[in-house]
């Protein structure tokens, strides 16, 4: 619970940026996200006849940071279908907290984008609530780079809690400092998209500023969770997103792919603590006859 705690005192930077910015979409989305969320989690449990867990606030979390990554204009039926999928198959049906193998918040939101296509859009401009694209978009239609400046504080289209990279950083910091956080994950995955962004000769920091990278990088791959126990395996992890990011971004018919990137990685964390675990050195044999000096 304490972890539970920390993630939301983390994540409060960002929910008052995306009401700020999103205003009552933005609010009704969280509130039908986290309520979908727990009641799902407390009606599953309920029916299976098993202890009703609530309190650990681990359906809050994933209530919350599933809202956070939704467009202010999705259908909020939509929005409480999603976040009852991310507890029910994406936490539930594996046995429950700290035993699920994919980060549930980025699977619910995988599901509705394959089961409800389109109703992620249209994209909002910030405030004014505006249809418009998202700066990757605009991007990929053109090549057309957005100002820095209104990506690195939130003036932008997109999910409510991704565009404020300022709130973003505030956050994950935060959140680090308590050692609830491994710094690695984002640091590996931010250097290759960084780097695979200037091979290619486009902006790297129109790349590390714009679409839901940070909010998928600092929040969801860090799941200790679904993330690589060891260090080695961290580095591994985040430089693999972010790879796998940039694939996307550069080949894909889509102009964003952290949640690919991310659930695919999430696949493979049990071969890569496997291969990155130390290894056990042999214990010595209970009745070996130690050598004599200057044998």
């Amino acid at each position: 619970m304490k972890m539970m705690r920390a993630m939301l005192l983390a994540l409060l930077p960002i929910t008052m940026a995306a009401l700020w910015f999103f205003r009552l979409p933005a609010l009704w989305l969280l509130i039908v996200s986290v309520a979908a969320a727990v009641a799902s989690e407390a009606l599953w449990q309920f029916a299976l006849k098993r202890p009703i867990k609530i309190k650990d606030l681990s359906a809050v979390v994933t209530g919350l940071l599933f809202g956070l990554s939704l467009s202010p204009s999705l259908p909020l039926y939509i929005a409480a279908i999603g976040a009852s999928f991310a507890i029910i198959v994406g936490k539930q049906l594996f046995g429950g907290f700290g035993k699920n193998l994919f980060n549930p918040a980025l699977l619910g939101r995988l599901f509705i984008v394959l089961a409800f296509p389109g109703t992620m859009r249209p994209w909002l401009t910030p405030v004014d609530l505006m249809t418009s694209a998202t700066p990757l978009q605009i991007h990929r239609a053109g090549g057309a780079v957005a100002s820095l400046v209104d990506l690195f504080t939130g003036h932008v289209p997109g999910s409510i809690g991704e565009t404020s990279v300022l709130a973003l950083v505030i956050s994950f910091i935060w959140l680090a400092q308590q050692k609830f956080a491994n710094w690695r994950i984002p640091v590996g995955s931010m250097a290759v998209v960084a780097a695979l962004a200037i091979v290619v000769g486009q902006d790297p920091l129109f790349h590390l500023l714009s679409g839901s990278l940070l909010l998928g990088a600092f929040f969801m791959a860090t799941d200790p969770v679904t993330s690589p126990r060891t260090q080695t395996g961290r580095w591994i992890f985040g430089v693999l997103i972010g790879g796998g990011i940039m694939a996307m971004r550069f080949f894909s018919p889509l102009p964003e792919g952290t949640t690919f990137a991310i659930l695919g990685l999430n696949a493979a964390v049990p071969l890569i603590n496997r291969y990155t675990a130390p290894k056990k050195k042999p214990a010595p044999a209970k009745n070996a006859v130690p050598e004599k000096a200057g044998s």
